[in-house]
């Protein structure tokens, strides 16, 4: 019994993964054949350029941190049975108002207590912006997917009035729709200090920082939550079967509103990397769709946060082999896209013709 469950586990979580990747290479593949190129030199190439040098692995590791956060994110909505499709505006409030915080609130404290004030400020702008679908929600029954949409829109549009119009860059000729520098005390130092004394050469100007850090953290917080703690349980239980759950006394209408907003505070928080890690100001939409990749992360991850890890990986290698494919072999970058959206339908489809495929073995197992 239990060998057949470790089976089906390995099957459905590690070897259906692995397909869709190798799929997904196959397909993009053909693509790249038929523009007259040839797939193997290209691959080649382009996975050289990310993963071939400590510079590249910099940057792959780099856009992995925001990867993992809004991977998370995403997969804790999935874990309660919530499809938090507003991890995007999630995102863009969330840097905003860590930006403000940093301007604005943090001077009036001690030095030291800078950096903090804008990491809590990321995490409660994500939350509030997840408030009011997560109220609709519990409360009123409106489904998320629809209420997580319009807010993302509303969130892009605020936060790209806000910043045009009030909070733009001063004394400079021709400012960008970006806010001032925030103070070197409400930052993210890089790592490049950290790789260079063990031997790994990352140069300074990679963008690597303390946001790595913080989303490992946050994975271990997530494991710990989801599997060790009595709202995790709950979390995981309303996921399952929402009706059961509320006939075993758990408040399914607190839970949600809870899911909802911790969900929406890791959307804050993957605005950080740039934001405070990167950029040292917030930059009219930052994100370029990074709470929409969040959902292939959480996906292919399976909404497990060691998962998560392992799809960031994947997913930050691949942004930085669209760069190399774009540079030097001419081929769009949008095929990395392509490939990310082929390993996200065969997860989804063969995901689903494996559980009939179990289910099937299973019954023909007991008949």
């Amino acid at each position: 019994m239990k060998n057949r469950e470790f089976i089906e586990n390995l099957i459905l979580n590690i070897i259906s993964p692995l397909i869709s990747i190798f799929i997904a290479l196959f397909f993009g593949g053909i693509i790249i054949y038929l523009l007259g190129h040839n797939p193997w030199e290209t691959y080649k190439e382009v996975i050289n350029f990310a993963l071939g040098n400590p510079n590249g692995w910099g940057y792959v590791l780099f856009n992995t941190t925001s990867f993992i956060l809004a991977g998370l994110a995403v997969a804790i909505g999935f874990k309660g049975g919530l499809f938090n499709i507003g991890a995007e505006g999630q995102i863009l409030v969330g840097g905003l108002i860590s930006a403000l915080a940093g301007l604005y609130i943090a001077p009036i404290f001690p030095s030291f207590l800078h950096l903090p004030i804008t990491l809590i400020f990321s995490a409660l702008g994500g939350a509030i912006w997840a408030f009011i679908p997560a109220l609709l929600r519990a409360r009123l029954g409106v489904h998320e997917v629809i209420n997580t949409i319009m807010m993302n829109w509303i969130g892009y549009a605020l936060t790209n009035y806000l910043v045009v119009n009030t909070f733009r860059e001063r004394g400079v000729l021709y400012p960008l729709p970006q806010t001032d520098k925030l103070p070197s005390s409400a930052v993210l130092p890089k790592l490049y200090p950290i790789f260079q004394k063990i031997g790994i050469n990352i140069p300074e100007s990679n963008p690597v920082n303390y946001a790595l850090v913080i989303a490992i953290l946050m994975v271990i917080f997530t494991y710990y939550l989801l599997w060790k703690t009595k709202l995790g349980y709950e979390i995981r239980a309303l996921g399952l079967n929402i009706h059961a759950s509320e006939n075993a006394g758990i408040n399914v209408k607190n839970i949600i509103l809870l899911t909802m907003l911790i969900s929406g505070a890791l959307a804050g928080l993957a605005s950080i990397n740039d934001v405070l890690g990167y950029r040292y100001r917030y930059l009219d939409n930052f994100s370029h769709g990074l709470g929409f990749t969040g959902i292939a992360v959480a996906l292919l991850g399976k909404n497990h946060p060691i998962g998560i890890i392992f799809s960031a990986l994947l997913f930050g290698a691949l942004d930085r082999m669209a760069i190399g494919m774009d540079v030097f072999t001419h081929i769009p970058r949008e095929i990395i896209s392509v490939l990310q959206a082929v390993i996200i339908l065969t997860i989804v489809v063969g995901n689903e013709v494996l559980i009939r495929f179990l289910k099937k073995r299973r019954k023909t197992i007991y008949a």
